[in-house]
Order: structure tokens, then C-alpha cells, then sequence
């Protein structure tokens, strides 16, 4: 199925900094209008020939109605370090929205579901809830970092989402409770009343509650995050296990992702 892509220039208007995590509120109307959560768009990062290569970035919120768009993202190498730089006034080159993002068809009013965000993970889940929230959907954040500053949105999803309920986890301690999310995730006696999950952030992580969840006889939904060369389906430089008809096939995340179910998902150490 086809479906309708933008090349734009987009405004940055806001940027928020908190250590190695970065918010950037940019103009890009055409992109806002058409956006769903879960897919992402591909971003010059500098003018100069390096880095070459566009970086995918997730949709962290949209706002059609004053043509704004979100990405939040950690910076780890060349490209993020590069993007980090630029301030609100300067524009980046934006293609988008690209990607299959979650399913939010399968849910009625009333229904409750569970997110689970691991660091920059929560940016696709932000988007998500918030149109979960105008379908009234009953919403549960499960929000995990090593530290206290692995979880720089515990604020603006208090303030934003207005979510049932917001669980906090940090390997030190620092913040909510102690230990892994997954493992703090296990703890919660909810599954009976849960009617899907969806998830995205480390893949040891995935992995662990697409685990969890087919024991409990859950569907979820997972975001794979992964290299890209070009986004689009062009370069397939973003390949991965997928089953189709009962058999594995190499799949594009930028096309056919990245968000699957999580029993379709060939995890790296099975």
C-alpha cells in the first residue's frame, strides 16, 4: 500500500537538554498531519559529508492542529552528537512519516493496556499514549533507566499524558523502584486485566517481555530499532528475521516495521 512521504525543512522551535538526552519541538505541518505512532522520520544531521547518511528518529509527539512535531533521542555516537548541536531557529531536513507503526484498531474504550519504555525507548510510547488517551483507552507506563537521569520525561508525561498509572524503574535505585523494568514489570499482579502491551526500547529487554507476555497469553507489540541506510526500502541495509506464512524471511524494518508483533520477531539470542 502506498503511502504519502514528505521531504520538508523543518523549523526547530524548541530544544530541551538534560545531560545526553535531547527534545526538539520542530514545524513540519505536513509531517504532523500524517503521522501515526510508532513510525519515525530520517534526518540530515549535518550539512558536510559527514556524517553522509540520514538517522531514523522516532515520532515522540505530534500536534497537527499547531503543526508541531517531537523527537527525543540520547546521544551515542557521530550523528547524535552532531544533531545535538543545532538550536531552535536552525532547520533540519526532514523525510517522513516513514514506517508501520502500532495498531490501535484492536482496542475499544475501557480497554486497558500496558506500555513499557526502556530510556530512549519511551519517545515512540509518548506518541502512542497520546492518542490512546483520545480514544480512552486506559493507559499504564512502565518507564526504565540504569539511573535517575535515563528517565528525563517522568515530568512531561505527568504533566502531558494524564496516564492511570506511571511505574518508574532504575537499576540503581535512584528513582522509582529498584532493579529492571522487565523485572519490576514481572512483580505487578495485572496480566488478567490487560488486554495488549506494547513496547519499545533495548532488545534484551524486548526480548525478555515478548517472553513474559506469551506465557501470560498477551499480545504486544514491539518497536525494533535498528541501522538504516536510507529508510524508505531502497538500500535493505535494515534486514531482520521476521516469520511470514510459518517460515522466517528477511524483512526491511524501515517498510514492513518497525513495530511487529512480538511472536512474528526472530529475538538475537533464540
Amino acid at each position: 500500500m502506498e503511502r504519502e512521504v514528505c521531504l520538508v525543512q523543518a523549523k526547530i522551535l524548541e530544544k530541551y537538554k538534560w545531560g545526553q538526552y535531547i527534545l526538539f519541538y520542530l514545524f513540519a505541518p505536513e509531517i504532523s498531519k500524517l503521522a501515526k505512532p510508532g513510525q519515525f522520520v530520517m534526518i540530515r544531521v549535518s550539512e558536510q559529508f559527514i556524517p553522509l547518511l540520514r538517522r531514523p528518529f522516532s515520532l515522540m509527539s505530534v500536534d497537527p492542529s499547531e503543526g508541531r512535531i517531537a523527537i527525543f533521542f540520547q546521544i551515542v555516537g557521530r550523528g547524535t552528537s552532531r544533531l545535538s548541536q543545532y538550536s531552535p531557529g536552525e532547520s533540519l531536513s526532514l523525510i517522513g512519516p516513514l514506517g508501520q507503526g502500532y495498531s490501535l484498531s484492536v482496542l475499544k474504550p475501557g480497554d486497558k493496556v500496558i506500555l513499557v519504555g526502556g530510556g530512549r525507548g519511551i519517545a515512540p510510547l509518548f506518541f502512542l499514549a497520546q492518542q490512546l488517551k483520545e480514544k480512552k483507552i486506559r493507559v499504564m507506563i512502565f518507564y526504565g533507566g540504569k539511573s535517575a537521569q535515563d528517565l528525563p520525561l517522568k515530568s512531561l508525561i505527568e504533566e502531558e499524558l494524564g496516564v492511570e498509572e506511571l511505574v518508574l524503574a532504575t537499576e540503581d535505585g535512584s528513582l522509582g523502584e529498584k532493579g529492571l523494568v522487565t523485572e519490576v514489570l514481572e512483580r505487578k499482579e495485572i496480566w488478567p486485566r490487560i488486554e495488549r502491551v506494547y513496547v519499545c526500547g533495548p532488545e534484551a529487554m524486548m526480548r525478555k517481555i515478548a517472553r513474559m507476555i506469551e506465557v501470560w497469553g498477551v499480545p504486544g507489540e514491539f518497536s525494533l530499532e535498528t541501522y538504516m541506510g536510507c529508510g524508505l526500502g531502497i538500500c535493505w541495509s535494515c534486514v531482520r528475521r521476521i516469520k511470514k506464512a510459518n517460515s522466517w524471511s528477511w524483512v526491511k524494518i524501515c517498510e514492513e516495521g518497525p513495530v511487529f508483533p512480538g511472536e512474528v520477531i526472530k529475538w538475537e539470542e533464540d
